[in-house]
């Protein structure tokens, strides 16, 4: 598959093409390890999810037991158009959606300074460059003690590291990346593969669920 230097896509068609997947596995597996820790639904929690695309996660986040309030950003407004078109009503009060890149994330007045879980989905890999690692410092600055973060990052024997290298890691430096957590799940999966839009590519990356320290 062709992308541009920066990572850009049809997103309107991938929305398209994800719009009746369920939320990914890694949300699924952070959830279920929250309700373990908390077991006082009347207790508020905070939840981020970064690129949220059309809102599958966010959706799955919103009905889960939690008491979640989620931000939910993204820089299209198609998405952000999408995920308020979709949230049911009795859930609308606790999502806040925000029109945001992933660079302005760390920097943004808009967000909380703390929560508890941050989720970014297939994500991390279209923050620029120069930006993530800010950006990585935040979300490990954002996290209160006990936090989760789901997530994908994007190995460095992927297909698409060959466009830009540096949006990519080798094992051992995600996992130096992931220094002040305690890994809750790791998967590292290299395989041959079609991604959203049905493009042939070589995948290689790591599926995680970490627990703040």
């Amino acid at each position: 598959m062709s992308l541009t230097p920066d990572y850009q896509r049809p997103w309107p068609a991938y929305f398209d093409a994800v719009a009746s997947q369920p939320p990914r596995d890694t949300l699924l597996r952070a959830l279920a390890h929250m309700q373990r820790d908390h077991t006082d639904p009347s207790s508020p929690l905070t939840a981020i999810d970064l690129a949220c695309g059309e809102g599958r996660d966010t959706r799955a986040m919103l009905a889960s037991p939690l008491n979640l309030h989620v931000f939910a950003t993204d820089n299209s407004p198609d998405a952000i158009a999408r995920l308020l078109g979709t949230v049911p009503a009795a859930h609308a009060a606790r999502v806040t959606p925000l029109q945001l890149s992933l660079e302005d994330a760390a920097t943004s007045p808009l967000l909380p300074t703390s929560a508890h879980l941050i989720n970014a989905s297939f994500a991390l890999p279209f923050c620029h460059e120069d930006h993530f690692a800010t950006l990585w410092n935040w979300i490990v600055r954002t996290l209160l003690p006990g936090g989760r973060f789901a997530g994908q990052i994007f190995g460095d024997r992927d297909e698409w590291a060959a466009v830009n290298p540096r949006r990519h890691f080798t094992r051992p430096d995600t996992l130096s990346l992931l220094a002040p957590f305690d890994l809750e799940h790791f998967d590292e999966v290299e395989k041959d593969g079609s991604d959203a839009l049905m493009k042939t590519k070589h995948h290689h990356l790591f599926h995680i669920v970490a627990r703040k320290r």
